[in-house]
C-alpha cells in the first residue's frame, strides 16, 4: 500500500521560479523520485534516457521523444535514470487557459470544444505521446525558444511564451488528432473515473473489519484524498464516511442472513467496535434491528413466515 503521508502536493512556488509558467532542464533541480502531485499543470519531455512514467496508476514508457502531460492533483512519478536529459514545463491553469473558471478537480468535464489544449492532459493515461527522430528537432526548437524567452522576460514575453507553448501542445494534438477525438467521443475519462472509484470501493470492501481511512482508499485508487472525496460525492452523492458505513451495513446484513455468527462478532467483523452503535445504524438503514432481520430471514427459510 502506498503511504499517502509521503505523497506531497507541490505548489508552483516550490518547484518553479515563476508562479505562472516555468521551464527547466534536468540540471536545475534534483528529480522527484517518489509519487507526488502538484497544484499546476506539467509537461515533461524526454530527450535522453529510458524509463517509465506512472500517472494515476497507469504505467507507460517514457523514452527519448516521449512527452508526459500531467493534470493538477494527479499522483504520478517518473524515475529518471542517471544520465537522463529532459525538460519540465510547469504552468498554472490561468496561464494555460485564461478565463477557464473551472475547479481543477472538474477539468475532466470540460469539453474539448471549449478548451482543446486540455486534450493531451485528459488522455495521458490512455495513450503515448511520442515524436520520432525526424519530428523531434521541431519540438526541441520550440523548447529552446521557450527557455530563452522565459529566462529573459520583458514586455510581450508572456504572450510569446504562451504562443510557443500552445504550438507545442498543438503539435501533439495535430499528430494524435484521431486518437484524442476518439477518446473524447467515447468519454474515456469517465471510464478512468469509474476505474478509480472501483479501486477505492474494492479497497473499502477488503478492509471493512479494520480502520478504513480516506487517505488509504485514495492511495489504493491512485488519487489524492481531496479528489477521491470530490469524485465520490459527484458520482454517488455520498461522502466517504457514508460509503464506508453503507458497505459495512450491507456486509453485516449478508452475514446475518447467511451465517450463524453471533451478532456481536458480525458487528466487529463489519468494522463496528460498538455493538449498540451497530444496532442503531442497522435499524436506521434497514428499518429493523439486526436480530429482527435475522429472525425474519430464518422464518422465511423455514416457511413459517
Amino acid at each position: 500500500m502506498t503511504d499517502t503521508s509521503a505523497i506531497k502536493t507541490y505548489g508552483m512556488s516550490e518547484r518553479a521560479d515563476h508562479l505562472d509558467f516555468d521551464i527547466r532542464s534536468q540540471l536545475v533541480r534534483p528529480p522527484l523520485v517518489r509519487p507526488h502531485r502538484h497544484e499546476y499543470f506539467q509537461i515533461q519531455i524526454s530527450l535522453q534516457g529510458d524509463t517509465e512514467q506512472n500517472v494515476a496508476g497507469t504505467v507507460r514508457p517514457f523514452r527519448r521523444g516521449y512527452l508526459s502531460f500531467i493534470l493538477p492533483y494527479r499522483v504520478h512519478v517518473i524515475p529518471h535514470p542517471e544520465g537522463s536529459r529532459y525538460v519540465i514545463i510547469n504552468m498554472s491553469q490561468q496561464f494555460l487557459r485564461p478565463g477557464l473558471d473551472v475547479d481543477p478537480l472538474d477539468l475532466e468535464d470540460v469539453p474539448l470544444t471549449r478548451a482543446p489544449e486540455l486534450a493531451p492532459f485528459l488522455f495521458q493515461e490512455h495513450t503515448d505521446f511520442y515524436f520520432s527522430e525526424e519530428e523531434l528537432p521541431e519540438v526541441e526548437l520550440l523548447l529552446e525558444k521557450l527557455a530563452s524567452e522565459n529566462a529573459n522576460r520583458r514586455f510581450g514575453s508572456i504572450e510569446m511564451i504562451r504562443g510557443l507553448m500552445l504550438q507545442l501542445i498543438g503539435l501533439v494534438c495535430r499528430k494524435y488528432e484521431a486518437e484524442l477525438l476518439r477518446f473524447s467521443a467515447s468519454q474515456a475519462q469517465q471510464g478512468s473515473r469509474r476505474a478509480s472509484l472501483q479501486r477505492a470501493v474494492r479497497y473499502i470492501r477488503e478492509h471493512l473489519a479494520g480502520e478504513v481511512t480516506l487517505a488509504d482508499a485514495a492511495a489504493a485508487a491512485f488519487l489524492s484524498p481531496n479528489y477521491l472525496a470530490h469524485l465520490l460525492k459527484k458520482e454517488t452523492g455520498k461522502t466517504f464516511t457514508d460509503l464506508v458505513t453503507e458497505r459495512r451495513l450491507e456486509y453485516a446484513q449478508e452475514q446475518l442472513a447467511h451465517s450463524s455468527q453471533r451478532i456481536a462478532s458480525i458487528a466487529h467483523a463489519s468494522g463496528f467496535a460498538d455493538e449498540a452503535y451497530f444496532a442503531r445504524r442497522f435499524r436506521q438503514r434497514f428499518g429493523q434491528t439486526p436480530k429482527a432481520f435475522r429472525d425474519s430471514v430464518r422464518a422465511k427459510i423455514s416457511g413459517t413466515a
